[in-house]
């Protein structure tokens, strides 16, 4: 799986962008491409980056090997399928890699419940002649592995510049009035696509200089309430007191009369009690507290309701961050650059 972090070079050495090199991380070899300069600015960005050493271009014999790997890869594979479903393991191979050194095998899987792998590591670790590492990961992840292009013909984001999921929601959607269709919003993922966040604090920046929806407004065409917003236009769709229907610049609207999305005031009038219902006895007058509700209370527990709902859809959008459960063995330590120059690579 791609990470990012900070390497250091041996002496003098130099990589410019681009580079393919050899790396040792605290897995153990690896291969990896550099990015750019590891400046103050670039490592304030990024969140806990990985640290190891660059050891050297990639030469022909590497580019051999790792031919090799990949093939011994697809075997690997099909042997893990195989001993899961032997072992009646309930998880979902997803994809088997083999470092470069050979230090280690990771085997990412999905799985709604915890597993018990050990066996499986036994098994593996035997026939594979290497330490195993089971990971688990998310549906972001599986797409981050194994996807290759977007809808819009571009390689997915989460393999190529995003290093981090963030939390998307359909509120975003309906903010830039994108299409609900599930399956033109969703990924390859099968989730909400991680561009929908791009671009949601500028529409939010630029709704701000837009009168709410139904707000009461005056124009110069008389008094008109607002309908909708085309908030890229800067323009409001408004309805007129003859009930015309127009669309006219943000810049139109004379004054606010009444802003819109303004919470309506509750009742403080208490709910009567109907004196039929009136009873003797305690066990009476539990009844009565449980079958009448404050008709505020009743506004307020229908709005909580109404706030929940919206919570669960916008957390059933957000993905579960990938838990790594288990190493069969310790990793290896970090090995220190012995030059002072470092360099951005990614894995």
């Amino acid at each position: 799986m791609r990470n990012l972090g900070v390497f250091g070079v041996r002496g003098s050495d130099t990589y410019g962008r681009g580079a393919e090199v050899i790396a040792r991380t605290s897995r153990g070899l690896e291969t990896g491409e550099v990015l750019c300069e590891a400046t103050e600015h670039v490592v304030s960005q990024m969140k806990e980056p990985k640290h190891g050493q660059i050891l050297h271009l990639q030469t022909e014999a590497d580019v051999s090997e790792l031919r090799r790997l990949h093939d011994q890869e697809k075997l690997e594979h099909q042997a893990a399928a195989e001993r899961i479903v032997e072992l009646g393991l309930e998880m979902q191979l997803i994809d088997v890699e083999r470092l470069y050194g050979g230090e280690r095998v990771v085997v990412y899987y999905l799985a709604e419940n915890r597993v018990d792998f050990r066996q499986l590591v036994k098994t593996l670790a035997k026939e594979f002649q290497t330490r195993i590492e089971m990971r688990q990961i998310g549906v972001r992840d599986e797409a981050k592995l194994l996807a290759d292009y977007g809808d819009c013909g571009k390689p997915v984001c989460c393999n190529t510049h995003l290093s981090e999921m963030p939390p998307v929601s359909m509120r975003m959607a309906k903010l830039q009035k994108a299409t609900l269709d599930p399956s033109k919003i969703s990924g390859r993922c099968g989730r909400l696509k991680c561009c929908l966040r791009y671009e949601y604090e500028t529409y939010q920046d630029l709704q701000k200089d837009l009168p709410p929806i139904g707000s009461e407004i005056i124009t110069n065409n008389g008094k008109a309430k607002v309908l909708a917003h085309e908030i890229l236009a800067g323009q409001v769709l408004v309805q007129s007191e003859d009930m015309r229907r127009v669309m006219i610049d943000a810049s139109e609207v004379l004054t606010i009369v009444k802003r819109g999305g303004q919470p309506k005031k509750k009742s403080s009038k208490p709910a009567q009690q109907s004196s039929d219902t009136k009873q003797s006895g305690k066990g009476a007058e539990a009844e009565t507290s449980d079958s009448k509700v404050p008709e505020s209370k009743a506004s307020e527990s229908s709005e909580a309701a109404g706030d929940a709902s919206l919570e669960k859809t916008a957390k059933e959008q957000v993905d579960s961050e990938p838990n790594t459960q288990a190493i069969n063995q310790p990793s290896d330590g970090e090995s220190s650059g012995d030059g002072d120059d470092s360099t951005l690579t990614r894995d």
